[in-house]
């Protein structure tokens, strides 16, 4: 790897140890992938993905003591994934023991180390930090650090940010030198699609579904997605906007993709076209028996596949603003077709801290509360950790979820007859 001199005196220790030893693996981790050479970091925050107070990452707390000792702090304010734990979330004694004793103990402590390290403020929880009310919202060609696979996606393919899918702790590291390398996602070349989806559904696909479908079948290369904008349009309001959110986590989690281009609507295709199509890609194409073989084909993890569900997830990633009202108007109409005041299954919508405090200055909050809804800043994912939140029949119309859980799926509309009917 070319180094410049800045880059050799950090490295060879004129900084510090400490700092040469953080350089020293990031000019590894870009070894690995073939990079020529390491570019600054451009935006004005990071993002971290390693939130959580567990209590086996011991050797993750000593990193980060080290780290504030010796003064390699983040050249960055960062926002960091979700809380893992929330006492307004239905748990049982056993449950809420085993979360406090003996998984997300060292929670506090941990906090207090990001703080030290540069956390943006004391509520900069969530893994959609790019929404407004957050403040942590790169702009068009930023370099970022950032690692959550369902940010980094939406960053590089709505926003048209520039970031590879980081790991826990290099996304810190590369903060912390001001440097990322140079492969990837980060470099034109690797921006380019190698694959065409062409979407041909007689309705608007659902957009967990769909991601999970395109993920599964492209992996980690870029697909160019032809025919979305007739059902999303071509402009990135906020439905669109949402839309793509959970979109792209279904293909960053079903998959491993890091971009995407939907033609007329996303960055990258409205200025480039099908330029940005390297040659020979391949296609695929998606109709509605293919989406419906996909979701018939959906693994069911629960002991017993007839159980009543239990409790309900909505919002992995986190739900949008525009998401809790929207939901809250069909919760209500939900009930009222099905005669019930109330939701038959508990059930949780996420959100970040900073959009749950927007959604209760407005009228929907109160609506939403009475219809024994739960607003929530939690990680889904890190309470079905839990072995005791396991086995339980859980439900959620994010693939995310389903995929590192054992959470069944159920499309938008299913959710909405679960929670106010009943019935599965």
């Amino acid at each position: 790897m070319i180094l410049t001199d800045e880059q050799k005196a950090i490295l060879n220790g004129e900084k510090g140890e400490t700092l040469a030893k953080v350089m020293e693996s990031v000019v590894r981790y870009g070894e690995l992938f073939g990079a020529e050479k390491l570019i600054p970091v451009t935006s004005k925050y990071n993002h971290l993905v390693t939130s959580f107070g567990l209590k086996a990452l011991g050797p993750v707390y000593d990193l980060m003591n080290k780290l504030i000792e010796d003064g390699a702090i983040s050249t960055q304010k960062f926002s960091v994934d979700p809380r893992p734990c929330d006492p307004n979330v239905p748990k049982n004694f056993l449950q809420d023991f085993i979360f406090k004793n003996f998984m997300y103990s060292k929670q506090d402590f941990y906090e207090g180390q990001l703080k030290e390290l540069g956390l943006m403020d004391k509520d900069a929880f969530t893994c959609t930090c790019y929404m407004d009310e957050v403040g942590n919202k790169p702009n068009k060609g930023d370099v970022l650090s950032w690692a959550e696979s369902s940010a980094v996606v939406y960053a590089n393919s709505v926003l048209g940010a520039r970031c590879n899918r980081n790991s826990g702790i290099i996304d810190i590291m590369q903060s912390i030198v001001g440097y990322v390398p140079y492969f990837g996602l980060v470099t034109d070349e690797g921006r380019k699609a190698t694959w065409i989806i062409e979407v041909k559904t007689t309705k608007k696909p659902e957009a967990q579904l769909l991601g999970s479908a395109i993920g599964m079948k492209v992996m980690e290369d870029v697909p160019y997605i032809k025919g979305l904008d007739q059902w999303l349009g071509t402009e990135l309001d906020d439905a669109a906007c949402t839309y793509l959110k959970d979109f792209g986590a279904a293909t960053a989690s079903n998959g491993a993709v890091g971009l995407y281009h939907v033609a007329n609507l996303t960055p990258d295709a409205k200025e480039q076209g099908e330029a940005i199509i390297a040659d020979n890609a391949q296609v695929y194409v998606i109709d509605d028996a293919e989406l419906q073989r996909v979701y018939d084909n959906y693994p069911i993890m629960w002991k017993n596949k007839d159980a009543a569900p239990k409790l309900c997830f909505m919002g992995c990633p986190h739900m949008s603003l525009e998401q809790l009202k929207s939901w809250t108007d069909k919760v209500e109409a939900g009930l009222k077709e099905a005669g019930n005041k109330k939701v038959v299954v508990p059930t949780v919508f996420t959100a970040a801290p900073k959009v749950i405090e927007a959604f209760e200055k407005t009228e929907y909050a109160a609506r939403l509360k009475a219809t024994g809804v739960i607003v929530s800043y939690i990680c889904p994912l890190m309470y079905m950790n839990n072995p005791l939140c396991g086995p339980m029949p859980v439900i959620t119309s994010s693939n995310k979820l389903r995929t590192y859980t054992t959470a069944r799926y159920y499309t938008d509309d299913e959710i909405l007859v679960q929670i106010t009917k009943g019935g599965n």
